[in-house]
């Protein structure tokens, strides 16, 4: 090849790169793109790695960037497209909260406590995403341990919402919402214990999906609450939650809570269920507005709306902070210093210079509801009323398919306004903790109110994720 067609091709090649537009990019418009050969891989991931050295210094997503090993997975993608081995995710740059482990990378979990932790094997829907050519760009920021709601309890620094800069993105998944709102990875990955998929998705403006309990594997996830946790992605659109939500689901011999089944969608008339419980003192006018619009909207489209009633709601969040911090204690016992974490001298050492203050608090207060005299009168009550949280569900979906209010009682608030008032903070969660007690898949969705996002939160009955989803797509629609 003649010099001058050499230095033609490489300016050529340097022109796109630096031009590339990953704005509003999709899974499905990122897959035509790779398909049809519009562009590489290899050129998709670069410049994403561009848009976060051009946007991430003021927003403040990502805890780590793996630029090698997206690169390195980049290249392997292309060679699986020219193969024919392609599926829908090859090469479409993604994000994950720090929770996850991925193999050979830093996983924090938002803390000191394993500020240099590497870690030794690939949780199962990394491993899952690996498998369908995936490329990982980095690990999101996250409130310590995924405890907060505003990510501005991370041990390194405060995540902004790219909305408007001087509020919160949520959270605690907040690194992995603002990631995807700013163009910064195509999808993103998260974990809900009480709404930490889904509250974020709102205030960002994106798609939250937390899926039935059990559907998809925790393995390889830092746990918070057990019986509480799921994992699920964060997106652009309803069908690519979908597109994750399909990858990553299954039973795994590593989490004995997954499990097999059958999700056959037979949908004729839509039956939206409103709670007369949701809208009561204390839910923002603002969101009140967008979310009755919302249910017009449906109206429109043919959808029944049925007044319904969930007669436990006012309890979910008391029970949410007696059983979600009693899992928390026990979980973080492993913590010591020993295994796990900076290995100063003793136990205490560790947790008092290593913990941040959220986190000492939910550990003390999980200890306090388990202790002896205590077990009875605290957490087998919020047990119970686990149970009655769930019958109001189950009574409600013989009536409806879907039920539909909003996903936050607030809009985003600014950095720094609730950090004095932690039930305030606590009660920006207070629609999305039932459904993690009820273990119901749910999805927050933006609504189309001009100003400040406002996400309308739809819930399904377990295992119906297919009704779930094209519920939600159809909105707008």
């Amino acid at each position: 090849m003649r010099p001058f067609l050499k230095i033609k091709i490489i300016i050529l090649k340097l022109k796109k790169y630096f031009t590339m537009k990953v704005e509003n990019l999709t899974i499905e418009s990122a897959h035509k793109g790779l398909k049809n050969g519009e562009f590489t891989s290899v050129e998709l991931t670069n410049a994403y790695l561009k848009k976060i050295e051009e946007r991430d210094e003021e927003i403040k997503a990502f805890i780590t960037v793996t630029k090698d090993l997206a690169l390195a997975q980049a290249k392997e993608a292309d060679e699986m497209i020219k193969k024919g081995e392609m599926t829908i995710l090859t090469g479409i740059p993604c994000a994950f909260k720090d929770n996850y482990l991925i193999k050979g990378e830093k996983c924090t979990a938002g803390s000191k406590f394993l500020e240099n932790y590497i870690a030794p094997y690939d949780a199962t829907v990394v491993k899952k995403l690996r498998k369908q050519g995936a490329v990982f760009l980095g690990k999101t920021n996250l409130d310590e341990f995924a405890m907060g709601s505003s990510c501005e309890k991370s041990a390194f620094f405060k995540t902004k919402n790219p909305v408007d800069l001087e509020r919160v993105p949520g959270g605690s998944s907040g690194g992995s919402a603002a990631a995807v709102a700013s163009d910064m990875c195509v999808y993103a990955l998260g974990s809900d214990t009480g709404g930490s998929i889904r509250q974020p998705a709102s205030f960002c403006g994106v798609v939250g999906f937390k899926p039935t309990y059990g559907t998809v594997s925790r393995n390889g996830i830092i746990a918070f609450a057990s019986s509480l946790d799921q994992a699920g992605p964060i997106t652009k659109n309803v069908i690519d939650a979908q597109i994750v939500f399909e990858a990553i689901k299954g039973v795994d011999e590593y989490d004995p809570t997954t499990l097999d089944y059958t999700d056959n969608e037979k949908l004729s008339d839509i039956k939206i269920g409103v709670p007369k419980e949701y809208f009561t003192d204390g839910l923002d006018k603002e969101v009140e507005k967008a979310i009755r619009n919302a249910i017009d909207d449906y109206k429109k489209m043919g959808a029944q709306i049925i007044d319904i009633s969930l007669p436990h709601t006012q309890y979910a969040l008391a029970c949410y902070y007696i059983i979600a911090p009693a899992e928390a204690s026990a979980n973080l016992a492993r913590f010591d210093g020993l295994r796990y974490g900076q290995n100063i001298d003793g136990i205490i050492e560790n947790r008092t210079k290593y913990f941040g203050s959220e986190v000492k608090k939910r550990i003390m207060l999980g200890t306090y509801t388990l202790s002896s005299g205590y077990y009875d009168a605290y957490y087998k009550k919020a047990l119970k009323v686990r149970t009655l949280i769930k019958n109001d569900f189950d009574e409600a979906f013989k009536k409806v398919d879907v039920i539909l209010g909003p996903t936050s009682p607030c809009l985003p608030f600014k950095i720094g306004e609730k950090q004095e008032d932690p039930m305030a903070m606590y009660l920006s969660d207070i629609y999305t903790v039932s459904v993690n007690l009820s273990g119901l898949p749910a999805i927050s969705i933006p609504s189309k109110n001009k100003g400040l996002p406002i996400g309308i939160h739809l819930i399904g009955q377990s295992f119906k994720e297919k009704t779930l989803l094209k519920i939600a797509n159809n909105y707008g629609k």
